[in-house]
Order: structure tokens, then C-alpha cells, then sequence
């Protein structure tokens, strides 16, 4: 396995992270900890969570079996990184989501009780929370880091600017800060390329990609409903059709590449510049060790160069629009 500092911090993480969401909506809990054995016999020590995952009718499941998974002993708690969320609406009731004071405190708590652990290690904002001021966040998460609590902060689907207001307050307060930055970033969408890279970068911050295969879409989708494996609805499907052509000619390089789509669309991500880890979300044993193949893939020049004239890229702003 390889690691890298995440961001500007000490903190080491594998190259993947591995992520939690589809444990309990749709991977059952012994499947999930089985998942979770392997991720860490193979090196990954990089965890990321939330506490809305589990789905409408039980969220905190899934913050609920990777505690259960602590439980069991092993030194599984001690090996790994652990990154959970705060922001959605856990109830109906006012003060149970976002980011204020109160909320951060009952919402911190109470992912330690399910993720039974007495710590942290990044605590993330799942979201920005344009209503509550960064003194005050700031304020509430300085509480939580003296009481040991967490480590370190993160945010998630932040812009750029968000990143360097959270950041400039910080700095006012003699904090860290944020240490990373989870945002979506694939072949096919590559809006963090304008100002989000660009502000991790310069406030030191270490990008979690989420969807790197873009909901499967560059997992070999075409291959998969050609082959009768896979049916693409909804979003997908729109999504698909929109960027059929350039799809197509994707997994038409990957195939004379001799490997296979989602590993490619990983390995790209590896190299990319400010990628800390992408989360891979295995649903089963199979795409987990797929997952770790693209570890092992080294794509030339000319490869790159060709994936980004099938999925163009941007420009940092404003020369990507401006001169």
C-alpha cells in the first residue's frame, strides 16, 4: 500500500479511502465488517463515514455497524484513520443538522456513541452552512479538539472560496483549520479544476474525491448493458446518453489498454495533482479488489493526454474563462 501526508498535516492515509455508504442499505453488516477486514489486511487505513448514512428509515446505521466492526478488538479502532460527517438532518427536529455550536456538540457525540470510539480523527463538514459564522464553528470544534474528541477538520462540497474563508478565520485564531476536502471529481466532471484544487493547494488541504467512477459510469457501463449485466435508469441513464460517444471511446482506450474501466478512471485520479485518496465505495469483496488493482497501474503520457482530449479539463480560473 501507499500513503501520503494528508494535506498540509502529518497525518498519514492510504492512497484509497475506503468508503462506508452503501454499508447497511446495501451491503448487509457481516458482508460490511468482512469488507472492512480486507481494506485493512491490505493496507488501507483511510475510513470515511457519516452520520446520515444508513438511509431515511435508520440513519447512523452505518456509523452504527463500523463501531460493531471496532468492537470485535484487533486493534481494528487503533489501525485506522477514521473520518466521519456532520451537517444532514438527522431528525425533525430544529438544531439537528448543520453546523451550528449546538449542533456540532450533540451531533459529535452522538456518532462517538454509534462509532463506539472516544475519538475522531477528522471530523468533516458534510457541507457548507451559510448561516452559521466560521467564529463560531471554529469555536465549537476548538471545544471539541481540547476535549479530545477529534484531531483534526475537514470540509466537503466546498468551493473554493468557502475553503479560504474557513481557512482566513481560522488563521485569525491562531487554528489549523481544515486539513482536507471532499468534493466530486471523475473523468467526467471536472469542476474542482477551476478554484477548488487551486484553494486546497494554497491552504494546504489534501482532496478525498468521492465518485470517481461517476456512479459506475466509468466502470464499463456500455460493456455491462451490452452484456445484459447492468441496466442504467434515472439520472444515470440521462447522464449516459448525454455522454455516450465520449464513454464509448473511453472504454475503446481502456480495452487496447488491456485493463479495465474503473480501474483506469481510479489510477487517473492517483495521478492527479492535490488527490490525496479517492473514496472507493465497495459494495462487494470483487470491487474492493478491483479497487486495489488500480493501485498498481501506471498510465504513460500519451495515455493521459488522451483521456484529456476524450474528458477535456479546465483551466485554473479565471484563465479558463478569462485571459
Amino acid at each position: 500500500m501507499q500513503y501520503t501526508h494528508l494535506g498540509r498535516s502529518g497525518l498519514l492515509v492510504s492512497r484509497l479511502c475506503l468508503g462506508t455508504m452503501n454499508f447497511g442499505p446495501q451491503t448487509d453488516e457481516a458482508t460490511s465488517h468482512s469488507i472492512m477486514d480486507s481494506a485493512l489486511d491490505a493496507g488501507i487505513n483511510f475510513f470515511d463515514t457519516a452520520n446520515v448514512y444508513g438511509g431515511h428509515g435508520h440513519r447512523g446505521l452505518t456509523e452504527e455497524i463500523v463501531g460493531r466492526w471496532f468492537a470485535k478488538g484487533g486493534e481494528r479502532r487503533e489501525r485506522v484513520v477514521l473520518a466521519t460527517k456532520l451537517y444532514g438532518t438527522m431528525t425533525d427536529l430544529p438544531n439537528e443538522s448543520k453546523l451550528s455550536a449546538l449542533n456540532i456538540r450533540r451531533a459529535l457525540d452522538a456518532s462517538l456513541k454509534r462509532l463506539q470510539t472516544d475519538y475522531i480523527d477528522i471530523y468533516q463538514f458534510h457541507h457548507i452552512d451559510r448561516n452559521t459564522p466560521w467564529d463560531e464553528i471554529w469555536q465549537a470544534i476548538d471545544v471539541a479538539v481540547q476535549q479530545g474528541k477529534i484531531l483534526y477538520s475537514g470540509s466537503s462540497n466546498f468551493a473554493g472560496w468557502h475553503i479560504a474563508q474557513a481557512q482566513e478565520a481560522a488563521a485569525r485564531r491562531n487554528y489549523t483549520g481544515l486539513i482536507s476536502e471532499q468534493s466530486i471529481y471523475n473523468l467526467l466532471t471536472r469542476d474542482v479544476e477551476l478554484e477548488v484544487i487551486p484553494a486546497a493547494q494554497q491552504y494546504g488541504l489534501g482532496l478525498i474525491p468521492w465518485s470517481p467512477l461517476h456512479g459506475g459510469l466509468l466502470g464499463g457501463v456500455l460493456k455491462k448493458e451490452r452484456d445484459g449485466v447492468r441496466r442504467t435508469e434515472g439520472r444515470a441513464a440521462e447522464t449516459l446518453k448525454n455522454h455516450q460517444a465520449q464513454i464509448q471511446e473511453y472504454e475503446d482506450l481502456v480495452d487496447e489498454l488491456g485493463q479495465e474501466p474503473g480501474e483506469v478512471a481510479l489510477s487517473w485520479l492517483l495521478h492527479r495533482p492535490g488527490v490525496a485518496a479517492p473514496i472507493v465505495g465497495p459494495r462487494t469483496q470483487e470491487q474492493l479488489d478491483s479497487a486495489l488493482r488500480a493501485l498498481d497501474i501506471s498510465l504513460e503520457e500519451t495515455t493521459l493526454k488522451r483521456l484529456d482530449g476524450i474528458f477535456p479539463g479546465r483551466k485554473t480560473a479565471p484563465e479558463d474563462y478569462a485571459w
